[in-house]
């Protein structure tokens, strides 16, 4: 008898040294060192936050691996080992496995709130005439959304293009396309939503944030994406914690959300 409960306490102090252990290993997530509102080097983004908030719910710390977010990131960051969680990655991504979402947004038209242009759609037959900012993927100037959207309808001799990457001697460099707005550059500018909300909220000039409306183009033209967290596929236990804490707590990350003026739509929008 005194073997069975000396075997049953090495194995139950066994399982509590290993339960520790997993609990107070850091939080190893990756993420872009400037790239507000979702995350930079001084933990200012909501991203950021989120990730303490797991952090401190698994009794941890974060620890970061610093990437710029362009092509080629997970194959270099969280598929090479160099950490556990990307804390924002579309739902759909093939090469990493993704939690049930915790955001979903849009892209939107930001305006001067002066001008009451109130353009929601990209038939608006306005937009023809007007100076249109939008967001360019990468050197060779892949196009975003809605750039597909107005080059299809034969809107292209107005568009101002602004790169998502930018120049990373500035801070937050994507912002420039709000910016632009702000100072008069552009009427108008097409953006994603979490990056709009947040660097409007930031201008001196009073600025408009509407949501451009579903189109009938086909989902190859999809203006809205559902975000999740990323982990590898073969880390289910990973994923597991991560859909645990999207499930407890949800009004949280609303709040944070909220803070960021991240616009949300309703899943299927």
């Amino acid at each position: 008898m005194r073997g069975i409960v000396a075997a049953l306490v090495g194995v139950t102090g066994a399982v509590m040294f290993a339960m520790h252990a997993t609990a107070t290993a850091p939080l190893r997530v990756c993420a872009d060192p400037n790239n507000l509102p979702f995350s930079n080097e001084r933990g200012e983004g909501f991203e950021n936050k989120l990730a303490e908030m797991i952090a401190r719910d698994l009794g941890t710390h974060v620890e970061y691996t610093w990437w710029a977010q362009r092509r080629g990131f997970l194959r270099s960051t969280l598929n090479a080992g160099a950490c556990d969680v990307v804390m924002g990655y579309p739902h759909d991504a093939e090469l990493a496995a993704t939690t049930k979402p915790y955001y979903r947004s849009e892209y939107v038209f930001v305006t001067r709130r002066t001008r009451r242009l109130n353009v929601s759609s990209f038939n608006d037959p306005r937009l023809r005439h007007l100076r249109i900012g939008v967001q360019l993927i990468g050197d060779d100037g892949a196009n975003t959304p809605p750039a597909h959207a107005l080059s299809r309808r034969g809107i292209v001799d107005n568009l101002v293009g602004y790169p998502v990457y930018g120049d990373y001697r500035t801070n937050s460099p994507p912002s420039e396309i709000i910016a632009a707005v702000a100072r008069g550059e552009v009427d108008i500018a097409t953006a994603w939503g979490p990056l709009a909300g947040y660097f409007a909220s930031r201008q001196r000039e009073p600025l408009d944030i509407t949501p451009v409306s579903p189109l009938q183009d086909g989902p190859a033209l999809a203006q809205s994406f559902a975000i999740s967290m990323a982990t590898r596929r073969n880390d289910p236990e990973r994923l597991g914690q991560l859909n645990h804490f999207i499930d407890t707590r949800r009004a949280a990350i609303d709040r944070v959300l909220d803070q960021y003026h991240v616009p949300r739509v309703a899943e299927g929008t």
